[in-house]
């Protein structure tokens, strides 16, 4: 009885460690990928510019029928208002932003990072290419 349980004990945890090893092999973004980039209200220009920037392994296609894996999300800027720029003598604007790469195929939410910043030197530059950094890190973590 006891080999039994034990037996039934070890075939319910291989089962468990196959379950979450399919989980996240579903949730990487292989090098090499093909991604398209949605709209932004035209943080998705930054965006691009940054992946290539940072060399980030993957292949930005314009077709999102083409593409295995989407870039979506936010940014938003505001701008340095005159008290900050009396008081504080910073001209540099509070940028925040977010990210996701969800993979087509499933709907599965592959990646996501959020940006913020107070003291933005590049503004939306800034938070865009702290996003392709991180994803950068992402693939290469696999």
């Amino acid at each position: 009885m006891m080999r039994k349980n034990r037996i039934l004990c070890m075939t319910a945890c291989l089962c468990t460690l196959a379950f979450f090893a399919a989980a996240k092999a579903e949730r990487t973004i292989p090098a090499g990928s093909k991604v398209h980039i949605a709209a932004m209200d035209g943080f998705e220009t930054y965006v691009k510019a940054a992946l290539e920037k940072k060399g980030v392994p993957v292949t930005v296609v314009e077709n999102k029928d083409d593409a295995a894996y989407e870039i979506s999300g936010v940014a938003e800027s505001q701008k340095a208002g005159v008290a900050k720029k009396i008081i504080m003598g910073s001209w540099h604007s509070k940028e925040t932003a977010s990210v996701q790469v969800a993979d087509l195929k499933t709907g599965v939410v592959v990646f996501a990072y959020s940006y913020h910043a107070e003291n933005s030197t590049h503004g939306k530059r800034s938070a865009a290419e702290a996003c392709a950094k991180h994803i950068k890190d992402a693939i290469q973590k696999q």
